[in-house]
Parts: structure tokens; sequence; C-alpha cells
């Protein structure tokens, strides 16, 4: 059976299908296909087994990225096609853009089990808003693992698709992110102001009914 992202209650399910010993062997057996994009964060790769996205890295050069990637599944046969799942990368550059709010892809990718909880606890941070490390631990029932958290959050293997950018300081300072502060609040600032954006949609489809609802009593 499949196993995709899913909306908060099936979360889950996502964190189940590279095996621990394919992990630890850096990717040996495996075969992953990766593709880099240009975006308003620099550059974007997204690498994919045949189960489903492996990796989601941001940077500035495209060559970092790559080298990052073979350094991480040094025994994997690795191969770059950049017309491979363009439907799955044009869905992570839509979020980056603002014209995506949630994202639904498959993922073949490990953590610890604390790593798994973390980020489980980070899918569930609705799009244009955010939550403290302290918020993170709560949240798993580890309020003492402030610290850990923030190591599972730079941890996180699939940038963007878990975001691990929505975590924040409990004094509201950024704090780190793996893949730089700038991106961070860039991330953060599109989405707060795309969720205000929508909410005056909102608002004036609302007063616009209201007004023809009056009009057609009078």
């Amino acid at each position: 059976m499949s196993i995709v992202i899913a909306r908060f209650h099936r979360a889950v399910n996502i964190f189940k299908k590279m095996t621990p010993k394919t992990y630890q062997q850096a990717g040996k057996i495996i075969s992953i296909v990766y593709a880099i994009a240009p975006c308003s964060l620099g550059y974007l790769l997204v690498a994919t087994t045949e189960k489903g996205i492996c990796a989601v890295k941001l940077g500035d050069e495209a060559d970092n990225l790559e080298h990052t990637l073979i350094k991480e599944f040094h025994q994997a046969h690795i191969m770059r096609d950049d017309h491979t799942h363009k439907d799955w990368i044009q869905s992570i550059l839509d979020l980056i853009t603002g014209d995506e709010t949630h994202l639904n892809l498959p993922v073949d990718i490990r953590g610890t089990a604390f790593q798994k909880r973390v980020w489980q606890a980070l899918q569930k941070i609705p799009y244009g808003q955010t939550r403290t490390y302290t918020d993170i631990a709560r949240d798993i029932a580890k309020p003492q693992a402030v610290r850990a958290v923030g190591n599972a959050c730079g941890a996180n293997p699939t940038a963007l698709i878990i975001p691990c950018h929505r975590v924040l300081q409990s004094d509201g300072n950024l704090g780190g992110y793996r893949w730089g502060i700038d991106r961070k609040q860039k991330l953060l600032m599109q989405e707060s102001e795309q969720t205000a954006i929508k909410a005056i949609n909102i608002g004036e489809c609302r007063d616009v009914a209201v007004l023809r609802l009056y009009k057609g009593s009078g």
C-alpha cells in the first residue's frame, strides 16, 4: 500500500519506508534520482527513490547540494534527471512561492523514534503559523527535551515537506535553520503574507455576500 504524507491524523505513516539498515549503509542497494531547480531561495534539490522523496535540500549553489547528497548516500546509485517527478518538484516550488499551502507527497525517509515524533508534530503546524521548540517538546510529552527537539529539527531530511522552518525560540527569535536563517525568515514572511491575503479575500467575499443578501431583502 502506498504511504503518503496525508493530513495531520495520517502523518504518522510517512516515516516507515527506508529501513534502518539501508540508511546506516548510506543508501547501499538503493537507486536515487535527483533534480535541481532554481527558486527564490536559491536552489532546490529533490532526491527520490522508487518509494518516494528521500531528501529535499536548499542552498546557494547547485554543486554543493549535489556533493551533500552524494556524501550522505555515498553507496547508492545516484543519477540526476531533472525531468523525473516534475509534478512533485513543482508542488514544492509552489509552496515556496505561496501558491500551495499543503504538500501531499510520498516520502522514503528514516529517523529515530524521537525524531519521528518531532517530525510528526511539525506536520501539524498549519501554514502561516509557528510554534516554539518548547511547544513541540510539550506536544510530544517530552517537556524537558527542548534542545533535543531543536536537534531533531536540524536533522530533518525533507525541508518544506516537514516544515521545521515554522519552529521558533520561546522569545520569538528565529533560532536555527539547517538551510540558513535568511531562508527561514523569508519562508515565514511569505507564509504570513499569503495567509493575511487569503483572510482579506475571504472577508471581502463575505462582505459582498452580506451586501447582496441585504439588497435582496430590501
